[in-house]
């Protein structure tokens, strides 16, 4: 089982109204590109059924959607509409997402299933630790995807690798 999880593009430093919390931050032209470029990265190496999950806050929306976009026009299919989970923030709990996913892989039984998850630093670096058992918590560009090779017996996995947008030929 392969599990993707990503960083959301670069965003904004001001949210979209001067009295707005950090979660209305918005994408910027480059993390557009930047969400866009990886859609087509995963499109390019992936052809199973994605499940992705993704964080309420307004720029991994916004990412998860170019995402979307261009894996659908690349012909992959999505397992469901993408799942938000208020728990996948910034300082989101990587326990309660560990079990989840560990609860979404037991209930699955489609083998060619992929996960996709959308969030924050440094959530998706101590997820990355949390996944694997280790003490390696990658520092995530914008943007950027931690590939994992996810054992679901022992409901723990191997760090394969880490692209970031800026690794990629365009």
């Amino acid at each position: 089982m392969q599990i993707f999880i990503m960083r959301h593009g670069e965003a904004s430093n001001q949210c979209l109204t001067s009295n707005s919390s950090d979660t209305l931050r918005a994408l910027t032209t480059l993390g557009a590109s930047e969400a866009k470029k990886m859609g087509q990265w995963l499109a390019n190496i992936q052809t199973d059924t994605i499940e992705i999950l993704v964080s309420p806050y307004l720029r991994a929306q916004q990412t998860c959607g170019h995402v979307v976009n261009i894996l659908t026009e690349n012909g992959l299919s999505l397992a469901t509409e993408p799942t938000t989970l208020d728990f996948i923030t910034p300082a989101g709990n990587v326990q309660q997402t560990h079990d989840f996913i560990d609860g979404l892989l037991t209930q699955n039984t489609d083998e060619r299933k992929v996960i996709l998850l959308v969030s924050h630093m440094p959530f998706v670096s101590y997820l990355v630790a949390q996944l694997t058992q280790s003490q390696n918590m990658p520092i995530f560009a914008t943007g950027a995807i931690a590939q994992i090779n996810y054992d679901t017996n022992a409901m723990q996995g191997e760090l394969v690798g880490l692209v970031s947008p800026a690794k990629i030929s365009s």
